[in-house]
């Protein structure tokens, strides 16, 4: 049954871009300025962020970059990560008609989320650049694996996506506690601060987030900063387990989404 279930989402593949793209087109609708929300929102929140901790907290900046590049690389992939988590955590709900009528395999919905999620992110990839030029600043090498910290921030957030989606059709309290979590994480995540901020007592633990790891891999790639390799595998890691488990905790639960919905 697994085997058949793994083909079919493969022969409804195109049901992906299918989504993408009606979700693309209903977010920016009417809009006046459309996609470039994406690059307005983060923006404006770097420049939030750089005011308050930089200009009047002072906050240390181990970085090698300014410290408003330094938050531009942590807040590309986090924008990334509460926009996907957030849409996706409601993707199945909103669907509830096409659900109850045809079926396909369900995990093409979150994922569809996840795919819109990024076109954003690669808009709003303009903003690093810009940055870049702004403070003259040359990526190293390291560069050229920035597609694999890309990679790594679509493992993490798939694993956090399907678990929140099929928890979210079941207890509809959790449509309240993801926005109010994710407002919150911003603040726990190394987006403002780096990582080495933490102390050595708590850094191996702190890892366990694994936006940790993947803010890392940004600020590795892009910027040169060192990264803290035991840290980062175990985040990795944690990526990889929650993305296996929460697959397998979605094929389970989605047998009673039309019934749950």
């Amino acid at each position: 049954m697994t085997d058949t279930y793994w083909k079919d989402l493969w022969l409804h593949r195109e049901l992906v871009y299918m989504f993408s793209w009606r979700d693309i087109k209903l977010r920016y609708k009417q809009t006046v300025i459309g996609a470039s929300w994406s690059i307005i929102r983060p923006l404006v929140t770097i420049l939030i962020f750089n005011f308050v901790f930089n200009r009047i907290a002072h906050i240390n900046n181990p970085s090698v970059a300014p410290y408003a590049l330094m938050v531009a690389a942590g807040m590309l992939p986090w924008q990334f990560f509460s926009t996907a988590v957030a849409e996706g955590s409601n993707s199945v709900i909103n669907n509830a008609g096409l659900i109850s009528k045809i079926y396909f395999p369900r995990l093409i919905i979150p994922a569809s989320s996840l795919f819109t999620s990024l076109i954003d992110f690669l808009i709003s990839v303009v903003i690093i650049v810009g940055f870049m030029v702004w403070y003259q600043h040359v990526p190293g090498w390291q560069i050229v694996l920035f597609p694999v910290s890309v990679l790594f921030m679509l493992i993490a957030t798939m694993g956090v996506s399907v678990y929140l989606t099929a928890l979210n059709v079941k207890y509809r309290d959790f449509r309240h506690l993801i926005p109010f979590v994710l407002q919150i994480g911003i603040y726990i995540t190394p987006v403002a601060f780096s990582s080495k901020n933490i102390g050595e007592k708590w850094r191996l633990f702190y890892y366990l987030n694994p936006m940790v790891g993947v803010i890392d891999g940004f600020r590795w790639t892009l910027l040169g900063d060192s990264v803290y390799v035991p840290g980062t595998l175990v985040s990795l890691l944690t990526s990889l387990v929650l993305l296996w488990s929460g697959v397998k905790f979605f094929r389970k639960m989605e047998k009673t989404f039309v019934d749950e919905i």
